[in-house]
C-alpha cells in the first residue's frame, strides 16, 4: 500500500528542507548549553502552520490529518526533538470544547500565539494517571487548586496550563478514573500562575525548553476554566493518547534517523587502517540492520495514522508503534554512538543528543512496560 501522494510528498520535502536548514543549526548551537528554542524560530514556524497542522481551516488551521502530523513531526526531530515536540503544545487541546471555546482558543494557537503546557503527572501519580490527588474544589465563581505536579514541560513559556485535577472522591478503587476534571489556567507568557511556583527539573537531556515541578498553593482560577464535564476529565487524558503516541513514534523516528544519517556519513569519513570504516562489513550490516529497523517502525506508524484518520479505534496499535519506535531508537542511536567511537561520546557530534533524547522516547506519553501492558491486555483480556 502506498501511503505518500504528492501532496504529501511535497508536506515531507518542506518540512525537511525546514528542519535541516532552520531547525538543525539552532539546535547544534544551542542543545550543548542547554539554550532555549529561539523566538525567531519558533516564528517561522508559525509562518509554515506547524502550530496548526490538526487545527481545523475554519480557525485558522491546515486542516490536515494524524498523518501529515506525524511526517512533519519526523522531520523536525530528525534535528531536534524539543522542536518536534513544541508543536503539540497548538494544534489543539485535549477534551471536549465548545464552539465558543474553539472560535476563541484555536485561531490563535494555530498562529502560535496561544501555546499551552500539559499538567497531568505527579510526584505519586505517573503511569497510574487515576491516583492524581492534586484537588480543585470550588469557591463561588472559582476553583481553588492545591497540590503539586511533576514533568510540566514548559510551564514558564506557554500561555495556559492544561490541569487534570480531582474534583471529586473516587467511589472506589475500581474506579479512581471518577471525579477528576480538567481546567485551563491562562497566564502571562514567561511566568508561572499567581498561586503557583515551582522549580526547572535537572534532566539530563530534551533541552531546548525546561520541565517544572509545580506547587499549587490556593491557586484560584475562575469557574470558566474548567473544560468539560466536571468529573469526567480522565476521558480527555485517554482521548488524546493515540495521537500522543503517533506523535511520539514519529519523534522517535526522526531521532533515528537523524543518529543513521549522521553515523553514515562519519563512517564514509572515518579512516581506519587506510580505510574508510564504511568498508568494513561489520559497519555496513550494522547500517543495514538500522536502516531496516527504522523503515518498519515507519511504515507501522503509517498504518497506526491512516486508522486514526478514518476514525477507527486503534489504542492497541498506537501502543504497538509507540513501543516499537522508541524502542529502536533506542537501539540505533546507541549503535550510532558506537559507530562513532570516542567522538560519540562528545557534545562535538550531534549523534549524542540523539541518543539521550530517544531514551525519553520509551518514558513519556507511557512508558515501554505500560505499552507492553495495553497490548497484552488486548490480546488476553485484561487481568
Amino acid at each position: 500500500m502506498s501511503y505518500m501522494t504528492e501532496e504529501r510528498k511535497l508536506i515531507q520535502r518542506t518540512a525537511r528542507d525546514f528542519a535541516m536548514n532552520e531547525v538543525l543549526p539552532a539546535a547544534n548551537e544551542l542543545d550543548p548549553v542547554q539554550g532555549d528554542i529561539p523566538m525567531e524560530l519558533r516564528r517561522k514556524m508559525a509562518e509554515m502552520g506547524y502550530f496548526g497542522i490538526l487545527i481545523p481551516q475554519e480557525y485558522g488551521g491546515l486542516g490536515l490529518g494524524a498523518f501529515e502530523y506525524a511526517l512533519v513531526t519526523e522531520e523536525l526531530a530528525r534535528a531536534w526533538m524539543s522542536v518536534a515536540s513544541i508543536i503539540a503544545r497548538g494544534n489543539g487541546i485535549w477534551g471536549q470544547l465548545s464552539a465558543e471555546q474553539k472560535r476563541r482558543y484555536y485561531p490563535p494557537m494555530a498562529r502560535g500565539e496561544l501555546l499551552g503546557a500539559f499538567s497531568l503527572s505527579e510526584p505519586e501519580a505517573g503511569s497510574d494517571l487515576a491516583a492524581l490527588s492534586c484537588r480543585a474544589a470550588r469557591d463561588g465563581d472559582h476553583w481553588v487548586i492545591n497540590g503539586s505536579k511533576t514533568w510540566v514541560t514548559f510551564a514558564d513559556g506557554a500561555d495556559f496550563i492544561q490541569l487534570f485535577a480531582r474534583t471529586q472522591p473516587a467511589p472506589d478503587d475500581r474506579q479512581r478514573y471518577l471525579g477528576i476534571s480538567q481546567f485551563l489556567i491562562f497566564k502571562a507568557r514567561g511566568s508561572l500562575p499567581q498561586g503557583v511556583n515551582g522549580s526547572p527539573v535537572r534532566k539530563i537531556g530534551y533541552f531546548g525548553w525546561k520541565t517544572w515541578e509545580l506547587h499549587f498553593d490556593d491557586c484560584r482560577v475562575p469557574a470558566s476554566a474548567l473544560v468539560g464535564e466536571e468529573g469526567r476529565g480522565f476521558y480527555a487524558m485517554m482521548s488524546g493518547l493515540e495521537l500522543a503516541r503517533v506523535h511520539t513514534a514519529a519523534r522517535a523516528i526522526g531521532l533515528a534517523r537523524g543518529a543513521l544519517e549522521d553515523a553514515i556519513a562519519y563512517a564514509r569519513s572515518r579512516v581506519q587502517f587506510k580505510r574508510p570504516i564504511a568498508e568494513f562489513q561489520a559497519i555496513r550490516f550494522q547500517l543495514a540492520e538500522m536502516a531496516a529497523e527504522i523503515e518498519a517502525a515507519r511504515h507501522l506508524m503509517y498504518f497506526v495514522a491512516t486508522e486514526l484518520d478514518g476514525k477507527r479505534r486503534c489504542d492497541k496499535e498506537a501502543s504497538m508503534v509507540k513501543w516499537f519506535a522508541s524502542e529502536m531508537a533506542e537501539r540505533v542511536t546507541s549503535a550510532a554512538l558506537q559507530i562513532h567511537g570516542g567522538y560519540g561520546y562528545t557534545k562535538d557530534f550531534a549523534v549524542e543528543r540523539y541518543w539521550r533524547d530517544a531514551r525519553l522516547t520509551k518514558i513519556f506519553e507511557g512508558t515501554s512496560q505500560i505499552q507492553l501492558r495495553i497490548i497484552s491486555d488486548r490480546l488476553l483480556g485484561d487481568h
